[in-house]
C-alpha cells in the first residue's frame, strides 16, 4: 500500500508555483521559433465543461502487490481533470480557452485556479462553492511498466445546471468556435450544447467510456474522440473499424469520430457528402488491414495514410460513405517515456486547435500525436505539454 498524506493536499498552492521554471525556460524558445510559424486561426475561442481536479502523482518502482508497503520514488502535486488537462494543452498552441467547471474554496481549488489562470485559460465561468471539497486524484506511476493506475475523489458539492446563470451560459459561448465536454457534468453539459446547438456552434465530445448522460450529448455532437475501448463498447460491433461506421450510422450529425489505440496510433473515420465516393462497397474490416500494410513502420515521426473515399460496410450493420485516416503514433525511446497521464488530453487539445486551423486530417493526426507524444516526457499530465512555438510542433503547423 502506497501511503500518502492527506496534508498533501494543503501543499497544493506551493507545488502549482513550480509551473514559474517551465514558463521561464520555454520564452526563449517561442521567441526563436514564433517568426517560422503559420498566423493563429480568426476565430479561436474554445469552451470546455468538464472535470478539473488536483492530481497527486507518486511514481514507483513497480506496482505494489495487495498488503504490501513501497515507498515512492518521486511525488508531484499539479492540476488535473480531463477537461482542465485538454483546454490547457489548448491554452498553451495559442487558443482562447474558456472553462465551466466546479471547485470548492479551499486550497486545492485556489491551486486549481492559479495554474490554469498561469495558462491563460479563462477561469471567469468556474462556480466556486463556499463549502465541500475540491476535486482530487491519486495517480500510481509504475516505472516499470510506464501506465498509471488513477484512484479518484470526485467534488463536493456537484455541479448541477441551476449553478450556471442563462446570462453567463451566453456569455460564454459568445464568440466560441467549438464547444468540447469530456462528459463529467454531464447535466449542466447538455444544457450547454443544446444551447450551442440551437446557435450552429459544434461540438467535440471526449468518449474515454460509457457515463451517465453521453448518449444525449453524442446525439448533439459533430465530433468524437474516444478510448480504444468505446466504440465496440458503446455499438457492441465486432471489430473497431465496423464500430466506427456504426458511430457514423447511429449518429448522423456526425462528421468525423476518431479512436486513440496508443502505441499504434489513431484511426479515424470521416462521413464523405457528395461527389467523389466510389461506387463499389467495401468492408471496414478490410480497409483497415490495407492501411495498416502501408505504413512506414521505419518512421519515427507520426505520419498519416487515408483510403479513398468509399462505402464502407459493417459486418450487418449497414453502409456509410466515408473515409479511414489511420495515424501512427511517435516512437518515443524508452529512455524518454517517463508518464502516460493525460496524453489522450493533449491528444484532443491538438484536434481542437486543428478544428479552429481548418487543418486537413492528413495534418491533424500527426500534429496530436506529436503534442501526446510530447505529453509523455514529463511527469504529470500537464508538465510536458508543448506550446505552440516548440520546435517539436513547427513542422507539424506549417
Amino acid at each position: 500500500m502506497i501511503m500518502l498524506s492527506s496534508t498533501m493536499l494543503n501543499l497544493c498552492p506551493l507545488a502549482f508555483s513550480s509551473r514559474n521554471y517551465r514558463v521561464k525556460m520555454s520564452s526563449f524558445v517561442v521567441q526563436a521559433s514564433a517568426a517560422s510559424l503559420p498566423p493563429l486561426p480568426e476565430r479561436r475561442t474554445v469552451l470546455g465543461v468538464g472535470g478539473v481536479g488536483v492530481d497527486i502523482l507518486a511514481t514507483v518502482d513497480t506496482y505494489p502487490n495487495p498488503d504490501d508497503k513501497i515507498r515512492s520514488t518521486s511525488l508531484k502535486v499539479q492540476g488535473g481533470g480531463n477537461a482542465g488537462n485538454a483546454l490547457t494543452c489548448a491554452a498553451r498552441l495559442g487558443l482562447n480557452a474558456r472553462l465551466i467547471s466546479k471547485i470548492a474554496d479551499d486550497a486545492q481549488g485556489r491551486g486549481i485556479l492559479e495554474e490554469l489562470q498561469a495558462d491563460s485559460v479563462d477561469t471567469s465561468f468556474l462556480v466556486v462553492s463556499k463549502e465541500g471539497n475540491s476535486p482530487f486524484t491519486y495517480i500510481i506511476v509504475d516505472n516499470e511498466t510506464k501506465t498509471r493506475t488513477c484512484i479518484h475523489t470526485p467534488g463536493s458539492p456537484p455541479m448541477i445546471p441551476d449553478d450556471l446563470s442563462k446570462s453567463n451560459l451566453l456569455a460564454a459561448l459568445d464568440g466560441v468556435r467549438i464547444l468540447y465536454s469530456d462528459v463529467r457534468l454531464h447535466e449542466t453539459a447538455l444544457v450547454i450544447a443544446q444551447q450551442a446547438n440551437r446557435i450552429g456552434i459544434p461540438m467535440l465530445i471526449d468518449a474515454e467510456k460509457k457515463r451517465e448522460g453521453l448518449d444525449d450529448l453524442l446525439n448533439l455532437t459533430d465530433y468524437v474522440v474516444c478510448s480504444a475501448k468505446f466504440p465496440q463498447a458503446w455499438t457492441e460491433a465486432p471489430s473497431i473499424p465496423n464500430a466506427l461506421v456504426c458511430m457514423l450510422l447511429k449518429l448522423p450529425k456526425l462528421k468525423f469520430v476518431i479512436v486513440t489505440l496508443g502505441d499504434d496510433g489513431c484511426l479515424m473515420l470521416e462521413r464523405c457528402i457528395g461527389e467523389g465516393v466510389q461506387s463499389q462497397q467495401m468492408e471496414a474490416d478490410s480497409q483497415y488491414e490495407l492501411l495498416k500494410q502501408k505504413r512506414d513502420t521505419n518512421k519515427s515521426i507520426p505520419t498519416c495514410i487515408s483510403s479513398n473515399q468509399l462505402k464502407l460496410s459493417a459486418e450487418g450493420l449497414g453502409v456509410v460513405n466515408g473515409r479511414f485516416y489511420l495515424g501512427t503514433a511517435e516512437k518515443i525511446p524508452p529512455s524518454e517515456l517517463v508518464d502516460t497521464t493525460g496524453a489522450g488530453d493533449a491528444f484532443i487539445g491538438a484536434v481542437l486547435y486543428a478544428i479552429c486551423a481548418n487543418m486537413p486530417p492528413e495534418k491533424m493526426l500527426p500534429f496530436a500525436a506529436q503534442v501526446a507524444a510530447a505529453s509523455c516526457r514529463a511527469l504529470g499530465a500537464r508538465t510536458g505539454l508543448p506550446h505552440r512555438a516548440d520546435p517539436q510542433l513547427v513542422p507539424f503547423l506549417n
